[in-house]
């Protein structure tokens, strides 16, 4: 195979045997490159412009694995729903740590690709609608500027996974800063080894946060570290209507990256319970009540650390609760000044709390489109809705252009932050569904075009209307599946 310039150092693998598993990507049938995605490996520094279909199809089913990989399944535990349970990579294989000419650090995972030692009887494998779903909404997260893992290539396996239905096999190369997660630490936290958990904050605070890595206390700094991060994590996903839909520890990344895109799907009209997984019966993941899980799982994360934030265990549950106590407010800051940005307000005014909530009040009243109520303050280009006629959306949009005359405002300014953030194109669902049902009947000519549209969701474009719009109104709701 020609020079890909592959660059592997598996720092993981020197781990305590306990969080590793020594494991292959399972052979398979007859491989199939269905997507892959030049521009990611561009920025990793891989070549492929002279390794043809074939050989992708080989090496990104795991048949033909790259010189110094090393593939291995990792544990890890995890809250699922509140409830507690030992996981690990059931259908996943680390292939190894590709380093790019910019020395950064990338896991090269394949998703689907096998069973291991933690596939507890499942067949490890993986289906073609929600390998795709995955390559989709990460690769728009990313465009839409969100911290989140990156698909690399999708290849179906040319073997049938059985589930409710036959369905079309396939695995996905995810790429990541790396797959340590809030259920890593539960899972040496669980083993009650302190050298283990010491060992392993080391190794996470010199991959990710070298900048603590002298700190007096470094279980707690890197406890705020990750609270911050994640504040900004979700705080970025109500920005642009994202509903993650299985926030459970394991799914928590402590690099700050979206991971996991089983049941996920984004909000047309403004609802808070908004919920869209079949599993999430209670609301659990609605949302608005993503905020809230945030904070729990940094608690399991906190109550991890605990052996090493004091050797008082008494002060440590102090010190640790008090840190995590900052969230909500540290929240609300980050929560109210995004959606300034959105409504293109610069500086603070006391009643843009009352302004904000007044407009949410009303989408949710109206059932207006989350996403285009925002195009439209932009004067974008949207179908028109008798709903932004209404009296009361018109005396808000008054009191809203009299604070935009704050603080030296003009239209140029207030506008250039409106359109910074807020999205004319984000993946509608029923657009999502309609590339996937295609790919799985052989046609990808709408996967194609979705994933090229949704490059670019903050820039004007011929067809935009058509993914602008939201699904037509059914009597039928919109639901989605773990793909497991």
């Amino acid at each position: 195979m020609n020079k890909i310039n592959w660059n592997f150092d598996n720092t993981y693998s020197n781990l305590p045997e306990s969080f590793i598993s020594k494991t292959s990507p399972k052979p398979v049938k007859s491989p199939e490159l269905v997507i892959f995605n030049y521009h990611l490996a561009k920025e990793l520094s891989l070549d492929f412009s002279l390794t043809d279909k074939k050989d992708l199809s080989k090496l990104f089913s795991g048949n033909l694995l790259p010189k110094g990989s090393n593939t291995i399944a990792q544990a890890y535990a995890g809250h699922q729903f509140g409830h507690f349970t030992m996981l690990g990579d059931g259908r996943a294989v680390l292939i190894g740590e590709h380093i790019s000419k910019n020395n950064e650090r990338f896991d090269i995972q394949f998703k689907g690709s096998g069973q291991t030692a933690f596939s507890r009887n499942g067949d490890g494998r993986a289906a073609l609608g929600p390998m795709l779903r995955e390559y989709i909404i990460s690769e728009a997260m990313h465009s839409l500027n969100v911290p989140t893992t990156r698909s690399l290539a999708v290849v179906k396996t040319g073997e049938d996974v059985v589930r409710e239905n036959i369905l079309q096999g396939a695995i996905l190369t995810r790429v990541a800063s790396s797959h340590l997660r809030v259920g890593t630490f539960q899972y040496a936290a669980m083993r009650n080894k302190e050298s283990e958990l010491r060992t392993l904050i080391d190794y996470t605070i010199n991959r990710h946060y070298p900048n603590i890595k002298k700190s007096k206390n470094k279980a707690i700094d890197l406890l705020k570290v990750l609270i911050e991060l994640q504040i900004d994590l979700v705080v970025n996903w109500m920005r642009v209507g994202f509903i993650h839909g299985v926030m459970n520890t394991d799914n928590m990344a402590i690099s700050g990256e979206t991971i996991d895109y089983g049941p996920c799907a984004f909000m047309d009209a403004y609802d808070p319970q908004t919920v869209f997984s079949s599993i999430d019966q209670f609301g659990r993941y609605s949302y608005s009540n993503q905020p809230n899980i945030t904070k729990w799982n940094l608690a399991r994360f906190a109550e991890c650390l605990i052996p090493l934030i004091d050797p008082n265990k008494d002060k440590a549950i102090e010190i640790a609760t008090e840190t995590i106590n900052n969230f909500d407010k540290n929240y609300e800051i980050k929560w109210i000044n995004m959606m300034r940005d959105k409504l293109g307000l610069f500086g603070q005014d006391p009643k843009d709390l009352v302004l904000i909530l007044d407009l949410l009040t009303w989408m949710h009243k109206n059932k207006a489109d989350y996403t285009n109520t925002f195009c439209i303050l932009m004067n974008e280009n949207v179908q028109k809705n008798k709903i932004y006629e209404d009296e009361n959306f018109i005396i808000w949009k008054k009191r809203w252009e009299e604070r935009l005359k704050l603080n030296n405002n003009n239209p140029e300014k207030f506008l250039k932050l409106m359109r910074s953030v807020n999205p004319l194109i984000i993946p509608r669902n029923h657009k999502v569904e309609e590339a996937l049902e295609a790919a799985n009947n052989n046609n990808l000519s709408p996967l194609i075009k979705l994933i090229k549209i949704l490059e670019k969701p903050y820039d004007k474009q011929q067809e935009n209307i058509d993914y602008q719009s939201p699904a037509p109104l059914g009597n039928k709701k919109y639901q989605t599946f773990c793909g497991t």
